[in-house]
């Protein structure tokens, strides 16, 4: 065995932090990161070193190799913890990925108003405070017929505020086949519960009358409540009242009702080939008194919770101080009104809007695109895996349209070794694309890694990131 006391005498000869900060090497990684940076890093590379000398290992310990190490500390050090990534997954409105894309008259207006000051409370022409919501309620207005309009940071809250506001210390009947969890383990009855209202379930699963909520109406209940099913579909035996049924038992009764759409699109989507979802001006014309929907999901902007509908029920919700705790900031706000204006121009909308745009990419265009990947990731992959372009399914993810999916083309990688080590291999794939300076993001199914490029519009970062990929061990 070797002398362990031999090992560390060698330890002994690695230069020291204050020779290494003193050479002209270390002089531009003092300049990019700092001083104190530097020297915490230079004495953990030397750390390792001795650790890894003691242990026996024969290691190059010049000033150099510090240095590297250095360098390979402070760098992975200062990338951001909120990165950008590459969503090949296959789900285009991805939750964990950061949901819809914003098109660059978002990005633009969110730049601008980042860098100084803005009118975000203050009334240019009045000269004096002003209201936040005004930046957006013209515009939503104008696309959804409302009386009235608020946002706040999402779909969840919006929720939270209407009963919050409209229900508090009362109930609320909701049929039981409506009674989601919407991602995240946030569930329907929860947030209606710390919303101070009582849940009241009406009807069963898969079946719900009117007179399940005729029965349910009584001196305590506050509003009646339709959410719309729009991460999941139930099929066969059912029935779901038409809301402007429930319209109508509630405008009888003197009851506001209140309609959660979700991913709440903006257009009729059968213009574009996809199926109808149901959009916030059906919701009105069915009888609704308050709408509640996502910006961030169908709409295609930044997260928010939107809320249409009569003004003196949008009022009372403006006026609960929790309004403030919900509201958004500047950048949400500009986002928003940027992606609202290009509704203004639905003929260019495809071409502008990133989500439309994608989810309206034709297979055939997809597939050639991953044909024209093909060269550059079998010379990389050729010695551990199978490279091939297979047809697949796209969703379009974030509760819209479960039961939909589109076609889409992706590259596969299939391990060679298709035994027990071909999960092994399948795992170091995966790590290895989301080590990647802009990690790539794919799914593992049927034994293979899979690259859906229904959302990759620029094929040439692909294929340089591809070349510069790295197998984990």
């Amino acid at each position: 065995m070797m002398d362990r006391k031999k090992i560390g005498s060698a330890g002994m000869r690695l230069p020291s932090v204050d020779r290494i900060l003193r050479s002209d090497a270390a002089d531009p990684l003092v300049r990019m990161y700092g001083r104190n940076e530097v020297t915490e890093a230079v004495r953990r590379s030397l750390h390792v070193m001795r650790e890894e000398m003691l242990a026996g290992e024969v290691i190059d310990s010049g000033e150099a190799q510090v240095l590297g190490a250095a360098a390979d500390i402070l760098e992975r050090g200062s990338m951001p913890s909120l990165r950008r990534v590459i969503n090949l997954t296959g789900t285009v409105i991805h939750t964990n990925l950061g949901r819809a894309m914003l098109p660059d008259e978002a990005i633009a207006a969110v730049a601008d108003v980042a860098r100084g000051a803005s009118n975000l409370e203050y009334d240019l022409d009045a000269g004096g405070r002003g209201d936040r919501d005004r930046h957006l309620e013209d515009a939503l207005l104008r696309l959804t017929g409302a009386a009235a309009a608020t946002v706040v940071n999402n779909n969840a809250a919006a929720v939270m505020l209407v009963l919050n506001t409209l229900a508090l210390g009362g109930e609320v009947p909701v049929s039981r086949g409506e009674l989601v969890e919407i991602g995240g383990s946030f569930r329907i009855p929860e947030i209606m519960n710390r919303s101070g209202c009582t849940l009241i379930e009406v009807g069963t699963t898969n079946r719900t009358h009117i007179k399940d909520f005729r029965n349910a109406l009584s001196p305590e209940t506050s509003l009646v409540m339709k959410v719309h099913a729009s991460n999941y579909v139930i099929t066969g035996f059912t029935a779901e009242v038409p809301e402007k049924e429930i319209a109508a038992l509630c405008h009888a009764n003197d009851r506001p009702f209140v309609i959660d759409l979700g991913a709440g699109s903006l257009i009729d989507l059968t213009r574009y080939g996809l199926p109808h979802e149901a959009t916030p001006m059906d919701a009105l014309q069915a009888g609704a008194d308050l709408v509640t929907f996502s910006a961030d999901k169908l709409l295609g902007g930044p997260q928010a919770g939107v809320i249409i509908g009569r003004k003196d029920l949008v009022d009372r919700l403006k006026a609960n101080p929790m309004k403030r705790a919900l509201r958004c900031d500047k950048m949400t706000i500009a986002a928003l009104g940027a992606v609202l204006r290009l509704y203004s121009d639905p003929d260019r909308l495809r071409e502008r809007l990133p989500t439309l745009r994608i989810l309206t990419r034709d297979a055939e265009e997809i597939e050639v695109m991953a044909r024209s990947l093909l060269t550059s990731f079998s010379s990389r992959f050729h010695e551990i895996a199978e490279v091939s372009v297979v047809a697949c399914e796209s969703i379009i993810g974030s509760g819209a349209l479960p039961a939909r999916t589109l076609p889409s083309a992706a590259i596969a990688l299939r391990p060679l070794n298709s035994g027990n080590g071909g999960g092994s291999v399948l795992a170091r794939i995966r790590a290895s694309f989301a080590a990647l300076p802009t990690p790539v993001i794919g799914r593992i199914h049927d034994s293979a890694f899979l690259l859906d490029l229904r959302c990759l519009e620029d094929a040439r970062e692909l294929a340089d990131l591809v070349m510069t990929l790295r197998i984990a061990a």
